[in-house]
């Protein structure tokens, strides 16, 4: 239970929690299943099915408390106690979820050490900003997410180096441009402050702008006082003051020109273009980003590897040699595979030859780095390779991995491709996905006959795809190709 004590009654068979703080009720979660426990740190534990402890115990030993006490460091005592982590299936239908004292975490993260760094970092994070102090509305949720997000970094940067994060935060701006692009500079949802009003799926409030676009606010604030070690003064001062309390974004921001007063006198709250107001209530992109040139030294040799691929004609010999990318960080291959998706559909001699040189090597590295491979194959019809993909969507279920393959998938030609998988694989699936995959499959069709699901034989499963109006057009299209952590 995300609660600060629990005790076990063996005689009666009752749990019992206790949480001494209060909390917004969405914090509150029970998780119950085959678990088995192992501590990783004086005050962490991991919580797991038999078969994911090791691994857990493996990759986190000794690193949370790291973690933790860099987060310390820079914003004040860790509050909740303990801070343990529990890995839940495939098939939970986000990455992670920040529960006070029992963070919960999808089990394929565990395949990456990149990812799941940042993960456990972002929810870390949290701890100070969406759980000590919350956002008061869903419309403010950036309160939350970006100042998560910029704590996030700023952990990296302590623990990992200025360039790790550097290059990590290019990776997710580049996601950020590309959400941009699918749904237009006008859409309401890449507001900061998204308005609840007709027409506005509040899903669709998890995306890349409440974390992106809400990380370039409070790191252009950051900015703005000169020096980010002032501006982790005034962070721990907010958390202090508003500490157990739900916040609107004014309150931020009157704390913060009220600490730092000579820039209320300067009014850079209404400097011209960058206004808070409209940061908060403008569509379309960050009004400035942040300066990413101290993570040159690992974005320069993917942006190099890019140019030789793309750059006509090929000369495939010199792009296959000039780099082996076994060697690099997985978000270093994550932003080329990025980049050439970006750039899909490609010349068909330069998927042939990407195929060559690195579709074996891709098959060995974790489901971020093969997720992106995939769709590089069936946005360019690359045949040859669609075995993977049929093979990856038998074994991976969680929304991140699977909604993007099917809406790419039912972009083209091969419909019957996703919906032959789909029969296979349904009775897996969280019953949400499930239901957003049917809708994306549905996108065009005819109505097809309703299936009884409640006599499903095990030899032949029944599907029932649902021909009415649904919102999977924006749902769906606004967390495409992001790995969306809570």
């Amino acid at each position: 239970m995300s609660a600060t004590q629990s005790t076990y009654l063996e005689q009666e068979g009752i749990y019992q929690f206790y949480m001494e703080y209060p909390v917004p009720a969405y914090l509150v979660a029970l998780v119950a299943g085959d678990l088995i426990s192992a501590d990783v740190g004086p005050r962490s534990r991991v919580w797991a099915e038999p078969c994911l402890l090791p691994t857990a115990i493996s990759k986190l030993s000794g690193m949370v408390e790291h973690w933790l006490s860099a987060a310390e460091s820079l914003y004040g005592r860790y509050i909740w106690g303990r801070y343990d982590i529990v890995f839940l299936p495939p098939s939970f239908p986000i990455v992670a979820m920040e529960n006070p004292c029992l963070t919960f975490i999808i089990s394929s993260i565990l395949e990456s050490d990149d990812f799941l760094i940042i993960d456990v970092i972002h929810e870390i994070a949290h701890s100070w900003f969406g759980n000590a102090v919350t956002n008061a509305t869903w419309e403010e949720m950036w309160l939350s997410e970006g100042l998560a997000t910029y704590a996030q970094r700023r952990i990296t940067t302590e623990t990992y180096g200025a360039a790790f994060t550097c290059l990590e935060t290019a990776f997710r701006l580049d996601a950020l441009h590309r959400q941009m692009k699918l749904l237009g500079e006008d859409n309401p949802v890449s507001k900061l402050q998204v308005k609840l009003e007709p027409g506005v799926n509040p899903s669709n409030m998890m995306n890349l702008f409440t974390y992106e676009k809400g990380y370039c606010f409070v790191y252009y604030l950051s900015q703005l006082c000169g020096d980010p070690k002032h501006f982790d003064s005034f962070l721990r001062a907010y958390i202090e003051k508003y500490k157990f309390t739900s916040v609107v974004a004014q309150d931020l921001l009157d704390s913060f020109l009220n600490f730092f007063p000579e820039l209320k006198e300067q009014s850079v709250d209404n400097k011209a273009g960058l206004e808070f107001e409209r940061w908060l209530n403008a569509t379309g992109p960050p009004l400035a980003e942040p300066d990413l040139s101290q993570g040159s030294s690992l974005i320069r040799p993917v942006e190099t590897l890019f140019k030789l691929w793309t750059t006509e004609p090929l000369d495939a010999v010199a792009a296959a040699s000039s780099v082996d990318i076994t060697k690099w960080r997985p978000f270093q291959t994550v932003l080329f595979l990025d980049r050439l998706l970006d750039g899909s559909p490609l010349p068909p001699e330069v998927v042939k030859k990407l195929s060559e040189c690195y579709s074996s090597q891709l098959d060995t590295m974790n489901a971020e780095i093969r997720i992106r491979w995939l769709q590089i194959v069936v946005r360019n019809d690359y045949y040859p390779d669609f075995y993977k993909v049929r093979h990856f969507l038998e074994y991976q279920m969680s929304r991140m991995y699977t909604i993007p393959l099917y809406e790419d998938i039912c972009t083209g030609t091969l419909k019957s491709f996703a919906l032959e998988v789909f029969y296979q694989t349904q009775n897996q699936l969280h019953p949400n996905l499930r239901k957003t995959i049917q809708q994306i499959l549905t996108q065009g069709l005819n109505p097809l006959p309703t299936t009884d699901t409640t006599a499903v034989a095990t030899d032949t499963p029944t599907v029932v795809l649902e021909d009415k109006p649904s919102e999977t057009a924006n749902s769906a299209i606004s967390l495409r190709d992001v790995n969306v952590s809570a």
